[in-house]
């Protein structure tokens, strides 16, 4: 990563004359009886604004379809630091940045890493630090975002607490909306045999999901935890050696990284490439991928679908069970 040095530079020049990029309508003070937080992920974001509702006022750093593994931060992420008390991250090295983020902006909010809650881990990379060990893609399995939750709830209502109640009742509902999603999820899954459950993505992001679901994950075009390594001719040949072998039927884009290498790989194999994932980010408002719940409706549709020659569906109702 660069370093944030200019960073630094420009807080400086933001504190003297107020410039150094432009702000958004998020960046000022909190409205009366909210707090205002910095989230770095869409995901992330979006679980607060869940439990704070009207009574938080949320900057998120990455904007939808960005990839937070290689992002740069600007001038504008150590601005919105200056007055929020809280900052959320996800954790296990994917938005590691933030650190630095925190370290160029001289404030000193309470930094909650998502990720060193409750959660169950699946095995990550190991690559020298100790976040590494774990995969950073753990909101897949819904049970860690049911973790996570109350972990937000609390935290809001510690820099907040005149509203701790709305936080604990917004919470609630949330919760309630998650346990409906795992089970249709799981409701659905069972309607492609497991045999048939062979998963190929553009990178190794879907660790959880596939352990919760009962999914076996065949590959991937880039043969990592983080879309920053590439994948070489061996890795793609040899990917494609086993999508043969294994009969796969699909293989799975992902929404923000580019679909080339995956539809080549899956024309020279005779699997489907209609099928994209949301992995690492969300979508935009207008996407199947808005939302966290939205994403992994989404997501769980398109892998059946895949799974099953296009087959079978998941229907969700309102309520977000099958």
């Amino acid at each position: 990563m660069r370093s944030l040095r200019p960073l630094s530079l420009c807080l400086l020049a933001l504190l003297l004359v107020a410039g150094c990029g432009s702000a958004s309508d998020d960046d000022g003070p909190a409205r009366p009886g909210s707090v205002k937080v910095v989230a770095t992920t869409t995901q992330v974001a979006d679980f607060v604004r869940a439990v704070g509702g009207e009574r938080v006022e949320v900057v998120q750093v990455l904007q939808p379809n960005s990839d937070p593994h290689d992002y740069e931060p600007r001038p504008d992420d150590v601005r919105a630091l200056l007055d929020a008390p809280l900052v959320f991250e996800s954790g296990d090295d994917l938005d590691a940045w933030m650190a630095k983020v925190v370290e160029a902006s001289g404030a000193d909010p309470r930094v909650v890493t998502l990720a060193a809650t409750n959660i169950t881990h699946v095995a990550g990379e190991e690559s020298g630090s100790e976040a590494s060990r774990y995969d950073a893609h753990w909101w897949h399995d819904p049970r860690n975002v049911e973790a996570a939750i109350p972990v937000i709830r609390d935290a809001l209502s510690r820099a907040n607490p005149s509203v701790a109640s709305v936080y604990a009742r917004n919470a609630r509902a949330y919760l309630e909306q998650i346990r409906r999603l795992d089970a249709g999820i799981a409701a659905c899954m069972r309607h492609v045999p497991a045999a048939q459950r062979k998963l190929v993505t553009d990178h190794d992001a879907f660790g959880y999901f596939a352990r919760r679901y009962g999914i076996d994950v065949v590959g991937a075009v880039i043969p990592s935890q983080t879309t920053a390594a590439q994948p070489s001719a061996g890795d793609v040949a040899q990917l494609t050696d086993t999508i043969r072998r294994e009969r796969v039927l699909a293989v799975f884009p992902e929404h923000s990284l580019s679909r080339k290498l995956a539809q080549a790989i899956a024309r020279e194999t005779g699997a489907s490439s209609a099928y994209t994932l949301y992995g690492d980010t969300l979508g935009p408002a207008d996407s199947d991928g808005a939302t966290y719940l939205a994403m992994e409706r989404h997501n769980a549709d398109a892998m059946v679908q895949g799974f099953s020659g296009g087959g079978e569906r998941c229907r969700f109702d309102a309520a977000g069970a099958r």
